[in-house]
């Protein structure tokens, strides 16, 4: 700031000589104002920005995470992938009390365990797209999608005790304990024959 007043003086006294004093220190009263105007103008400016941005919300400037939406993406994908597993020919049969005795139960293990991740982690986990078909176990995993390591992984078995038919065991296992132990979540009965294979379509008639 001093170097700008001393250059502006410098101004004023060079240009008095060379014109041999004709041109007198208020005819350049001018760049003075111009100066002063330019700084006012810059400072309503900035002023106006300042208080825009005081003014926002922090969600109008960075979009806020929601975990309860975001769990309920979870959620509502694991159940259509449960439905998705069971097929044309298994559903009707066992989708009805699957939402009531499985489903809860399954949303209440996939609640517990995100919960216990902080905002920025749980926002890295997703879910598998497909179940297996055929006799394969897998409804769907919950995974990190940076690390790619699984979170949980949701299986349903079918068993066939001696003289008891066919059963659908479901369950889960984490990643606390390498997935080694089997979480019970409930069977259903199937029949006394064998049951379809899973993700199997009604054929056309």
């Amino acid at each position: 700031m001093k170097s700008a007043v001393w250059f502006r003086k410098s101004l004023v006294i060079l240009v008095s000589v060379l014109t041999f004093g004709l041109v007198t220190p208020s005819d350049l009263s001018w760049l003075a104002e111009a100066d002063s105007l330019k700084d006012t103008k810059k400072g309503l400016v900035e002023e106006e920005h300042l208080s825009y941005l005081s003014s926002q919300k922090p969600t109008d400037i960075e979009e806020e995470f929601n975990r309860e939406e975001f769990l309920s993406g979870i959620l509502d994908k694991a159940e259509e992938n449960a439905f998705m597993k069971f097929g044309e020919k298994i559903n009707p049969k066992i989708g009805d009390e699957f939402k009531i005795a499985i489903l809860p139960k399954m949303e209440d293990a996939i609640t517990e365990i995100t919960s216990q991740f902080p905002d920025e982690k749980l926002q890295q986990l997703t879910i598998t797209e497909q179940p297996s078909a055929g006799r394969a176990e897998k409804i769907f995993h919950i995974f990190d999608s940076i690390s790619g390591k699984d979170i949980m992984r949701f299986h349903v078995r079918q068993e066939n005790p001696p003289l008891e038919g066919y059963w659908f065991d479901f369950h889960y296992h984490t990643y606390h304990d390498s997935y080694a132990t089997h979480y019970d979540l409930g069977k259903i009965y199937w029949d006394k024959n064998t049951p379809p294979e899973w993700t199997s379509k009604q054929r056309l008639s």
